[in-house]
């Protein structure tokens, strides 16, 4: 890629953190802006940290009019869009039989939805330029069943969906789409899930060191990179083998 200009969102920590982090390191000419919903001293952080390499820009996976203003503020200041990493997204853990119509509209319209209208920004830019790549961060809800997530799980299941109806829209315009489907990770996110349903779902894990959010980061990086050059509409699973 020509420019290196890549957009992170959630980027002020978990695996969002890790992402703009590995991006910094593998490239000394990147430069990486990244979105932070409420958590601002954490962002800051990140800023300062990267020497003035990374941006971090507020952003609300539903507002509906931000999209398309975070990108001109982006590429304002940092340069075209190469890449955008779609990796914000909440939970609200329910049984399906008693989730509230409200908490199913804001999970998925926030984790598809959100994700969908910023890609749409995105793309104008690197349709026109005629190259770019972008990375989904989906789960692996998306795969298999997790009792409590269906509306995250919907709205993930729907990101990989997207993810290969976009690689074959945009492929011929020089733009890859990709996702990584994570398994259990420890983060924020994830902080509020029961201890035995996490020991279910970490259950099949091959490796005994379970899935880092470095793991995932260097995923991100790679799908990013030219050395992904030939690889689009794919999903690369990082699960620690619990999926084998």
């Amino acid at each position: 890629m020509d420019a290196r200009t890549v957009l992170v969102t959630g980027g002020g920590r978990g695996i969002g953190r890790a992402v703009v982090e590995t991006l910094l390191a593998g490239d000394p000419e990147a430069r990486v802006a990244f979105t932070f919903r409420a958590d601002e001293a954490a962002a800051r952080e990140v800023e300062t940290a990267a020497g003035g390499r990374a941006r971090a820009f507020p952003f609300d996976l539903g507002d509906r009019r931000r999209p398309d203003e975070l990108v001109e503020e982006v590429e304002d200041g940092l340069g075209p869009l190469a890449g955008l990493v779609n990796n914000a997204a909440i939970r609200v853990d329910a049984l399906l039989a008693l989730t509230r119509d409200d908490d199913w509209d804001r999970v998925v319209d926030a984790d598809l939805g959100g994700a969908f209208r910023l890609t749409r920004a995105v793309l104008r830019g690197m349709v026109v330029r005629r190259r770019g790549a972008i990375v989904n961060v989906s789960s692996l809800a998306a795969l298999h069943g997790v009792a409590g997530q269906s509306a995250y799980a919907a709205a993930k299941a729907g990101l990989l969906a997207m993810t290969r109806v976009l690689a074959r829209e945009v492929g011929r315009r020089g733009v890859r789409v990709n996702a990584v489907v994570p398994g259990f990770v420890a983060t924020d996110l994830t902080a509020g899930v029961p201890a035995d349903r996490v020991e279910t779902m970490r259950a099949g894990e091959c490796l005994p060191g379970g899935v880092r959010t470095a793991d995932v980061a260097e995923a991100v990086a790679f799908l990013l990179s030219p050395r992904a050059g030939g690889i689009t509409g794919q999903a690369l699973v990082v699960d620690a083998g619990a999926s084998a």
